[in-house]
């Protein structure tokens, strides 16, 4: 097999993505181009940044192509006459038509061991539900979401310190070395796939911009659960003074209780924060409009912390 001889499309936006696409294309594999969301401002300033496969795309010269909906504009990747569709962390739901074009049909990394976790956040998920294990499934795209035929899978540690950003990593290399291994064989014929069961289907709904504030009624274990899947990006907040106190990191302090929900009780190793079942540290803050800091720089620079009540 000479992985020259076959036309691929890639089709993915964020880094996690970016990675793989460049490991595929160091491995040999010919792109005719890349289909990614459109780019987006970024930071504080809102600065138009392009999109991270974008870059990877431009380095080795393959076009790019970014409709703001897919399933109204598709027409064009007939013209590049695929083989095959490869996508991973796309962000669009594919429509049939597009499912259609290559010969050898769509294939999709999505990051867990389905069944479980299908849908649009199954890493932050994962992560939020306490789980030790995740993984990749190499899978058939088909009109119904992430319910293909399941290829090939590789599983992957989750640490109890591993925030979202940390996973995201483990899981692109994962998922690069599925591909690279199991791709050869799909490409042939030889790869077989496995039917899913429906009842042991879960599902991973999209991170909201409301999903971001945590909920002070949570546990210990699932707020700092909570807290490491947003982190890095988005981020998950509290209120300080009605302004937002975005938390990246977070640890189980102690199994006081009594104190008011919300309360800071504590600055001693972290800021301390009275829940219902114990007391939780906050470790690595940012206050809205202010710098990302670790505890203690934050707490030199606040006044009156103990006794403020988070909301």
């Amino acid at each position: 097999m000479n992985k020259k001889d076959y036309r691929l499309i890639f089709m993915g936006t964020p880094e996690i993505a970016a990675f793989v696409f460049e490991s595929m294309i160091q491995d040999g594999y010919h792109f005719v181009g890349l289909i990614a969301q459109s780019d987006s401002p970024q930071g504080r300033k809102n600065i138009l940044t392009k999109v991270p496969t974008k870059i990877v795309a431009e380095k080795y010269g393959i076009p790019v192509f970014q409709p703001e909906k897919i399933r109204l504009d598709y027409e064009f990747v007939k013209a590049l006459k695929p083989d095959l569709i490869v996508t991973f962390a796309y962000g669009q739901i594919i429509p049939q038509g597009l499912l259609d074009i290559p010969r050898l049909g769509c294939l999709n990394l999505h990051g867990s061991i389905l069944p479980k976790y299908r849908g649009a956040a199954p890493i932050q998920r994962a992560i939020m539900a306490g789980e030790t294990k995740t993984g990749i499934t190499l899978m058939e795209m088909i009109d119904k979401m992430d319910a293909g035929k399941m290829y090939a899978k590789a599983y992957v540690e989750i640490l109890p310190d591993d925030n979202y950003s940390a996973l995201s990593l483990k899981m692109a290399e994962a998922a690069a070395h599925l591909i690279r291994e199991k791709l050869p064989v799909y490409l042939v014929g030889q790869l077989p796939g496995e039917v899913q069961d429906e009842t042991l289907v879960t599902f991973a709904n999209k991170i909201k911009p409301e999903d971001e504030k945590i909920d002070l009624n949570l546990s210990v274990l699932n707020m700092v659960n909570y807290i490491r899947a947003l982190s890095e990006a988005p981020g998950a907040f509290l209120l300080l003074d009605g302004q937002k106190l975005k938390i990246y990191q977070a640890a189980y302090h102690s199994s006081d209780v009594g104190g008011e929900l919300g309360a800071i009780v504590d600055t001693r190793g972290g800021v301390i924060v009275q829940l219902h079942d114990g007391q939780i540290a906050l470790l690595d803050v940012q206050l809205e409009g202010r710098k990302r800091l670790k505890y203690k720089d934050f707490i030199n620079g606040q006044k009156n912390l103990i006794g403020s009540v988070l909301s």
